[in-house]
């Protein structure tokens, strides 16, 4: 029912965690920890909140605070993924009504 799930835009999507996967693999990380790291670096306010079902994900996931990364990797974190960059909305329509309403 996502939109982000659904035509031509699960594959543009799918094209954003490619390219997430592969700065992990450029800074020998896992994806997540990426993504963590980043929303870390993003400032002291702000505070990521990951969830998991599994106690290896959990350890994976606190290790993202060891990951430092330079002014060069958030330069090109912040290109490849700027505000906006998922396509598609993230609700039906319908329900992105009552969120916005």
């Amino acid at each position: 029912m996502s939109p982000r799930f659904q035509s031509e835009n699960f594959q543009k999507n799918l094209d954003l965690v490619k390219k997430v996967k592969e700065i992990a693999r450029e800074k020998n990380c896992q994806p997540a920890q990426l993504a963590l790291a980043w929303v870390l670096a993003q400032g002291d306010d702000i505070v990521p909140i990951p969830g998991t079902k599994r106690r290896k994900y959990l350890e994976e996931n606190a290790a993202a605070v060891d990951l430092k990364l330079t002014p060069d990797d958030l330069r090109q974190l912040n290109e490849a993924f700027p505000s906006g960059a998922a396509s598609g909305l993230r609700y039906p329509k319908e329900m992105m009504n009552l969120v916005n309403g």
